[in-house]
């Protein structure tokens, strides 16, 4: 039979509403991930073996890797001779939780306008200040860990040298930098620089060089 009152049509109205209303279902709204910023293109070239993974210590709760904002970075202590400089750098953990290091740290030089600079990073090198054996780092907040780093200043042939006032350095497996103030570095050879694997203040064969780490 046809419905011809306005009350026939609001009834199918509200049975409409109900079958739909039966077929809806609310789903948690989705987490928003959190993203690092990565390391800009630069003409950083690295040479050496493979930086092993971080590791932790040997307790119930897993260490995460130290991240470049929670740690202070700064140059410790400096010292030159023969057209070899080096400098000695401290990583501070400025969080409130521990944290772990392990490997070789990742740089890039600098101008004073944040412009890269022609950069090629040795790890290890054939000075004992640089030739650090790589050791796991556990920083309790405030604790501080170290790193050394040695360029030559004296043109060679046909090798340029890059002029920086400030580095960008990556800590070990970490994909994104802090950016530090530093003494002029003229680095010759393309840029070229001899870092050390991060090392514990314990360590006396690295804290014992010619840049001793700051009191």
């Amino acid at each position: 039979m046809p419905i011809s009152s306005r009350q026939g049509l609001g009834g199918l109205g509200l049975v409409a509403l109900a079958v739909t209303l039966g077929g809806c279902t609310h789903s948690p709204a989705r987490s928003v991930a959190s993203t690092t910023l990565a390391p800009r293109t630069t003409t950083t070239t690295t040479t050496g073996g493979r930086v092993p993974s971080s590791t932790t210590t040997s307790t119930s709760v897993a260490l995460t890797t130290c991240q470049p904002s929670e740690l202070d970075i700064a140059v410790a202590g400096s010292e030159g001779a023969a057209g070899t400089t080096e400098l000695t750098f401290t990583l501070i953990n400025s969080s409130s939780a521990s944290c772990a290091m392990f490997g070789y740290p990742g740089m890039l030089l600098l101008t004073a306008g944040d412009i890269g600079l022609p950069t090629i990073v040795t790890r290890g090198g054939g000075l004992a200040f640089e030739s650090v054996a790589p050791t796991n780092v556990t920083l309790d907040p405030g604790q501080a860990a170290y790193f050394n780093l040695g360029y030559n200043d004296v043109t060679q042939g046909t090798t340029t040298c890059s002029s920086a006032t400030q580095v960008e350095i990556t800590p070990p497996n970490d994909t994104s930098y802090v950016v530090t103030k530093v003494p002029q570095i003229i680095a010759c050879g393309g840029g070229a620089l001899n870092v050390s694997p991060v090392f514990p203040s314990t360590d006396a064969p690295a804290t014992s060089t010619t840049a001793p780490p700051s009191a």
